[in-house]
């Protein structure tokens, strides 16, 4: 049995159109020890394949972080093979403010070494030693609390579009790189502060809140569920929404629309803009943000280079393309010299 996906993103694409059925996109995390993440790994693509799921999903010995979606007539029967499996039992599953059918186009379930990459290497540390998990209405308590610091746990362009009132937004490209900026910047309330954090769904908070108890911070709560469980909760409770703008999230949408509120700008003019894109470049392909007036005078691309790339025959981009080791520029996220009005 092939234990891979089969078809290409285009191929999905059209069955998922000629299905003509609704689907939810879905994210959830467990932290806990798999034994065999390998032989989990296979279990799980078997189950899922069947139930047409589709996403992006990472295994390890330290638990399962998820990004999927599934047709919403499936989703049932996604939550009882989710509680048939002892660890995922009653698990949270965040379903996504915004839907799009095309989420994601491919099953991809990997084995890592780490279902959040942290760059740490010490044995004594335990990431189940979590911090306390407030709800909505909690988290909002805390926040006016003028003894709290409200520190954002994802990267510089997801924060670049939306963030929660008064958090402090560390300027980092990734999480690792965010736990030792942090508690060196708030060594000095360890004892006599309240540190609040949050992110998407929750787990790069809980590694952090871990993390940060393991440096000997007293008071470490996070919010549950992320940013995504909190805008359910907020509009089902009628709470005040104090998160303005976008939520960055990681498939074919980009974001999710929180409040009305433009954050951003465009990196090219400076007009106010929070729409991400690709470069149009297949050998560039940066992440920024782009206005509608720039995507139309810029093709889509990133700079005058690119858009002269773009615009060759698909074999010279290709001959260009032959041999370097720029498979492009995803994770440079928005720091290209060429963005004038990056953050």
């Amino acid at each position: 049995m092939q234990l891979y996906n089969k078809l290409s993103a285009k191929e999905r694409a059209e069955l998922i159109d000629k299905a003509g059925k609704d689907r939810l996109t879905i994210s959830f995390y467990q932290y806990f020890h798999i034994e065999n993440p390998q032989q989990f790994r296979d279990e799980l693509f078997i189950a899922w394949e069947v139930l047409d799921v589709l996403g992006r999903t990472y295994v390890s010995d330290e638990g399962i972080n998820a990004q999927i979606s599934v047709p919403a007539e499936n989703f049932l029967q996604l939550k009882a093979q989710l509680d048939s499996t002892g660890f995922l039992k009653d698990i949270r599953l965040n379903v996504a403010v915004e839907q799009d059918n095309k989420s994601f186009l491919k099953l991809k379930i990997k084995v890592r070494t780490k279902i959040v990459a942290d760059g740490l290497d010490d044995e004594t540390f335990d990431v189940t030693d979590k911090g306390i998990h407030l709800n909505a209405e909690k988290f909002n308590e805390l926040m006016e609390d003028p003894n709290t610091i409200l520190v954002d746990m994802r990267n510089h362009y997801e924060s670049e579009i939306g963030h929660f009132k008064g958090a402090i937004t560390p300027d980092v490209d990734t999480f690792r790189e965010s736990l030792p900026i942090i508690e060196d910047d708030l060594k000095e309330h360890k004892e006599d502060k309240n540190l609040l954090m949050y992110c998407t769904g929750g787990i790069r908070c809980e590694k952090a809140s871990a993390y940060f108890k393991h440096k000997g911070f007293k008071n470490v709560f996070q919010l549950e569920g992320g940013i995504i469980e909190y805008t359910r909760q907020a509009k089902e409770q009628n709470l005040e929404n104090k998160f303005i703008g976008k939520n960055f999230v990681f498939d074919q949408r980009r974001s999710e629309r929180i409040s009305e509120d433009v954050i951003a700008q465009c990196h090219q003019c400076g007009a106010p803009c929070d729409t991400h894109v690709n470069c149009a470049n297949s050998g560039c392909h940066l992440l920024f943000i782009q206005c509608d007036s720039c995507r139309e005078k810029m093709d889509g691309c990133c700079s005058s280079a690119c858009q002269e790339v773009f615009h060759l025959p698909a074999a010279e981009q290709k001959a260009l393309r032959k041999g370097k080791d720029n498979s492009n520029k995803i994770f440079k996220k928005g720091r290209s010299e060429v963005l004038i009005y990056k953050k």
